[in-house]
Parts: structure tokens; sequence; C-alpha cells
């Protein structure tokens, strides 16, 4: 693909995202299908003084495997086998450059979920470092996407309108993509102060009645620095704190596999009980994968207007602008949180409609707005 978008997103990525400065050692992975941006990342990474190390896979969707080849035919051993030079990178290296760009995203559809759980708990050890790593700031990591067939098919797109819709959210038409970006950060700082030492949140709509709590933690603020595009707020809840029940208004993709009107219940920060109109039998067996899937990592509220139909794709949906978004699993240390777990697993909540966040008592959000007094 010939097109100077693309240039332009690789510059985003290198000089926003990642902050690529001499010296650096990045590692960039994507499969075959992402090439043109690839190629282009590999060009200005040089040209920032770092050392890319391409680590280019078939197509496919997960990022340390080959995915349906290697889930169907590896043994016990080999689905425990911790990939060695992701773990290398992870732990060694300054940057990470992730660009999602499967040409199937249903591979691993029909794939046993006991495998997908063996392998996601090898792989839990380089998520670890990235979440601990990313959190002090020796490791610069993003994720982004580029567009296929596959990815524009799940959006009920064509090809052409699923590009100019990517190209679009990471704002590639505008002259300085990256003053955008930093203002983006400008506009979200006022809602991540108000939170700083506020405590219980209660969220309330036809699709949720929930309490948390959000004592001791801490709200970030992102802006493009870990996710392309980007746009919402997110912390790590207090990790028993968590009572009620939420219906996800959207689908909850994961690991190849879609789960429909997913609905959940929490007792004292744990999911006690779980049904999904679809694939309820993935849903439960993920939510068994280890001691810590059952617990929230994330809560955050989707602050991308820009971004307002679902595409299946959670890079995309979890910024729509009007909702919120729940992570069983794995928290961002950054934020406090706690939780440890080989998943983490974003599902989406509209909240556009007869819909509010209280915080400490006070009106935070109504119908898909922030409306605290500044």
């Amino acid at each position: 693909m010939s097109d100077i978008r693309v240039q332009k997103y690789a510059k985003v990525l290198v000089e926003h995202s990642a902050r690529i400065v001499p010296g650096d050692r990045v590692l960039l992975e994507g499969t075959t299908a992402a090439e043109p941006l690839l190629r282009e990342l590999y060009i200005q990474i040089l040209e920032k003084g770092g050392h890319p190390h391409l680590m280019m896979a078939l197509p496919g969707t997960m990022p340390f495997s080959q995915d349906e080849l290697f889930l169907t035919y590896a043994n016990d051993a080999q689905l425990d086998f911790v990939p060695t030079f992701y773990k290398l990178a992870y732990e060694q290296f300054e940057s990470r450059i992730r660009i999602h760009s499967a040409t199937n995203t249903r591979g691993t559809t029909n794939i046993d979920p006991a495998k997908l759980q063996r392998r996601g708990k090898a792989s839990s050890v380089i998520t670890e470092a990235q979440f601990r790593r990313g959190a002090d700031g020796s490791f610069k990591w993003v994720t982004t996407l580029f567009p296929t067939e596959a990815y524009a098919q799940d959006a009920n797109m064509s090809l052409k309108e699923y590009e100019d819709f990517v190209f679009g959210a990471v704002h590639t038409n505008e002259e300085d993509p990256i003053a955008f970006w930093k203002s983006v950060e400008s506009k979200q700082q006022s809602a991540v102060d108000f939170m700083k030492g506020k405590s219980q949140v209660i969220l309330r709509g036809p699709n949720v009645d929930m309490t948390l709590s959000v004592k001791g933690r801490t709200f970030m603020n992102s802006y493009g620095t870990y996710n392309m595009p980007d746009g919402e707020i997110y912390t790590g809840p207090v990790e028993d704190s968590v009572n009620g029940w939420v219906k996800f208004t959207y689908p909850a993709n994961y690991g190849g596999s879609s789960v429909e009107n997913a609905e959940l219940t929490f007792s004292n920060g744990r999911v006690t009980t779980a049904k999904a109109d679809k694939n309820q039998e993935f849903l439960l067996k993920t939510l068994d994968s280890d001691a810590g899937s059952r617990t929230l990592g994330e809560f955050a509220i989707g602050t991308n207007f820009d971004i307002q139909q679902f595409t299946g794709n959670i890079l995309f949906d979890e910024k729509i602008g009007g909702s919120f978004h729940m992570a069983l699993g794995a928290g961002y240390p950054e934020t406090g949180s706690k939780n440890k777990s080989a998943i983490h697993w974003d599902m989406i909540c509209d909240m556009r409609q007869d819909a509010e966040i209280l915080v400490d008592g006070e009106l935070f959000y109504k119908n898909g707005q922030f409306v605290f007094e500044k």
C-alpha cells in the first residue's frame, strides 16, 4: 500500500507512542499482512537511532504462536514453553511495537479452551514483564492494528472503508497527528484529576448496577502511549470491592471466540455467576483460568467519540465514547492493581442512555458524558 497515511501512522507510533530515542532496542511484532507499516516503522526507527528487531509471523491473531497451527499440533510441553526471544525482548529491550494484522480472526474458534488457557499461562510471564516494566517506565510498549480484509469483514465494511476508518481513528488525516493526541491528553486530564483521592464508584443504568472502590488507586490518562488509537481513562479497582451485576451490551471477543450478551454478578470482588447467550461454556472455562481470572483488573471509561460503531476489535471498541469497559484478570501495576492472571479480557457496556456514574456521592458521568464540576 503506497499511502502517505502509513508514513504518518509510523511517525505517530515511533515519536509519540513508543518515544524512540537513540540506542533503544525495539521489538517489532506483526504478520506478513502488515508489511507496509512494518517496513515504514523499521526505516523510521533506524532514522531515530534505534535498533529494530523484526519478529514477523505468519498471519494470525496471537502474538506468541502461529495461532491454530501451533495450538493444533503442540503437545503439553510445547504449550508450556515460554517463547525464548519474546521473553528476552520483554525483559531487556527498551520498547515493543505490536501490529495486530490477522487475515483470519476466527482461526482459533474451535481450539480446545484448555489449550488456550495452558498457552496463556506460559505467556503470562511475558505479559507480567510488559506490565511491570511499563509501570516503571523502562519498557515503552504500544499495540496497534493494520487494516486487513478479516478485520474489515468483522466490522461489516469493505477494505477501503475499513482503511479509512483505521487511519481516521489514528488521525493520520490531520496535518499534525501528534499534536492531536497531545490535545487528547489535555482534555482527559481534568477527569483524571477529579478522581484523585476518591473512593466509591457507583454505576447505574439499564445494563449495570454496581459499586466498586478506587480508594488508593490511580486513574491513568490514556492518549496513545500504550494503544493507538486511544481515548480512555482507566484504573484498577480495589480487588475485593466489586459488588453488583453488569450485562455487557457488545460482544466480548477473546482468543478467537465471541461471547454475546455476557452477564456477570460480582460479590466481594469475584464473579459468582456468569451467563451468556452465545459461547457461555467458553466464558465459564475462561473465568476458571486461574486464581485471578474472576477478579477485575481494570475499570475504564471510553472517551473517543470519533469511534461510535462496534467493529469486533477491542483495540477500537473499548474506546467508544459513551461506554465503559471492565477487564477480567491482570491489572496494570501503575494503577495500583494487585490482580495477576494469565488473562486480560475487556468487556464493554454502553452508557449513553438512562445511565450514570456517581463518585463519592457526586454525579460524575451521565448518559455518556462527564458532568462533574471542574
